[in-house]
């Protein structure tokens, strides 16, 4: 992997948010030359803030909803692949500002895919979309991915939504230009988190203020992998649509194995035991919106295709989160840390090989 994406061109939408930066900065590691837009971090502190400056790589700010200035951002930055992470990524956020919602995620998708196709250095793209994609019946099986899209919330429909217009410009716009595919995750954790209504980051902020975490939904299953596992699939399809696009699948689910797969309730235990017991949750109190209770994918197309699978066991993906959020209290580096575990976790994954 290092080889390939050695000056290699690659642009990042979303740099700055939670995934968004752990990939720039794996990317940057790698040898890649990373250009990258986006809307300022949505939260403070952030990880893109703390892990600056970002030497070498140019970062632009970019309304997504925008398409002229996403097509003229893309074209000054010459690219041979795109990861297309922006979005309104947020359910209940979804639920207050559905029109938004929409025009980020689907128009947005659908400006990215446009410049993408009027851009002649691009040579492949991967979007990435969501678990929350398939219409979900509450069977509770894992879901493959040639199932059924759909969606009931805002959020979970306008990806879905997201995902049919990348399969229309893939199957009748883009011709023989670009090579397009869709990337679909788990819940991911890890340190430099600090979003809305995510699991890791109210844990923390709890600790922080010496309280109980409260959970809508304590009992829902969720398939929980570290950021760095899905990256790394997105990073091993982007080589394949590069280096062998006629070989590569158009849409892949990333999650872990049926061992991480646990309840709220049950991650909140882990790692309220990791902060030494310090956490702990309750119910949340009144009226929230309606969640699939059970939601698993299949990645067994992705270690047939490409070779992908998780690395890391329940234990040490809350173990890394646990330890960057320990050490970044202690006042360690945010970047330093992030890379450290990047390296890390390359260690482990060449190891296995």
């Amino acid at each position: 992997m290092t080889d390939f994406w050695r000056g290699r061109r690659v642009l990042v939408t979303g740099h700055t948010g939670f995934k968004g930066s752990w990939l720039c900065l794996w990317l940057q590691r790698l040898g890649a030359e990373v250009s990258a837009f986006a809307l300022p971090p949505l939260t403070e502190p952030s990880l893109y803030a703390l892990a600056a400056p970002w030497p070498g790589q140019a970062h632009e700010t970019v309304e997504l909803r925008d398409g002229e200035a996403v097509r003229a951002a893309i074209g000054r930055a010459r690219p041979e692949i795109v990861f297309h992470l922006a979005a309104q990524a947020l359910v209940r956020a979804s639920y207050r500002d559905p029109v938004g919602t929409y025009a980020a995620n689907v128009m947005g998708t659908v400006h990215v895919l446009e410049a993408v196709r009027t851009t002649p250095s691009v040579k492949a793209a991967v979007i990435v979309t969501t678990d929350k994609v398939y219409e979900n019946d509450g069977a509770g099986r894992s879901f493959i991915e040639s199932d059924r899209l759909g969606g009931k919330d805002p959020y979970s429909n306008s990806k879905a939504c997201a995902e049919l217009a990348t399969a229309a410009f893939r199957d009748t716009l883009l011709g023989g230009g670009a090579t397009v595919a869709t990337v679909r995750a788990g819940n991911v954790v890890g340190g430099g988190d600090w979003s809305e209504d995510r699991l890791v980051p109210d844990v923390v902020r709890a600790l922080q203020a010496g309280r109980p975490v409260a959970l809508r939904y304590p009992g829902s299953i969720r398939p929980w992998q570290h950021v760095l596992e899905p990256l790394r699939g997105y990073l091993m399809l982007g080589e394949r649509l590069l280096a062998r696009p006629e070989s590569a699948p158009r849409a892949l689910n990333f999650g872990p194995d049926h061992r991480s797969t646990l309840t709220v309730a049950e991650v909140v235990d882990i790692l309220s035991a990791a902060f030494d017991g310090a956490v702990g949750w309750e119910q949340a109190p009144g009226d929230h919106p309606p969640e699939a209770a059970t939601l698993t994918l299949d990645s067994a197309l992705a270690e047939r295709s490409i070779g992908w699978c998780p690395r890391l066991t329940m234990a040490e993906t809350i173990g890394w989160t646990a330890d960057w959020y320990r050490a970044w209290r202690a006042g360690g580096d945010p970047r330093r840390l992030t890379l450290e575990q990047i390296s890390r976790y390359e260690t482990l994954c060449n190891r296995e090989t």
